[in-house]
């Protein structure tokens, strides 16, 4: 009995430790891409953006988005593509601890998931949507599962 628990622990970390692995995956491509705009001329391209989304970059928030791009520097880039690269890694090294059963990586899956559950609240009650819904409950859920998979440890390691 035992050992089906365990692998049915196991199936459920290693669909957490994938969750993860893509978020992660996923930033390091943004990241990529940010560098990849290092030396561009990030005025041209924003205003291309803008025309391709059929926005008039006139308006009020277009206009901001253009003039944002004039303002960022090739370090700031550089600074988001390293700040990418660390979170990305984070996210990966938790992947690879998730997979393989670590007990830390279950701890540290825990805590830095239910660290983003106050914030993620906050941004519900102050402005709702499907999308922010979605994110809190799929967050919740996967530290819930964690919270009970260290607890299932506990046990198993008491008795």
């Amino acid at each position: 009995m035992a050992a089906k628990g365990r692998s049915a622990k196991g199936r459920g970390l290693r669909v957490v430790a994938v969750f993860e692995a893509l978020k992660g995956a996923a930033v390091l491509l943004a990241g990529c891409g940010v560098l990849s705009l290092v030396h561009k001329d990030l005025h041209h391209i924003a205003v291309r953006l803008v025309q391709l989304l059929h926005m008039n970059p006139a308006r009020h928030y277009p206009s901001i988005f253009i003039d944002a791009a004039n303002r960022v520097t090739d370090f700031q880039l550089w600074m988001l593509a390293l700040s990418a690269l660390a979170y990305s890694s984070v996210r990966l090294i938790e992947a690879y601890g998730l997979w393989h059963e670590r007990r830390w990586a279950e701890w540290f899956g825990f805590l830095s998931g239910a660290v983003y559950l106050p914030v993620e609240m906050f941004e519900i009650f102050r402005k709702p949507d499907g999308l922010r819904v979605a994110v809190f409950l799929v967050n919740l859920g996967v530290v819930g599962y964690l919270a009970t998979a260290l607890k299932r440890s506990r046990s198993s390691r008491r008795g």
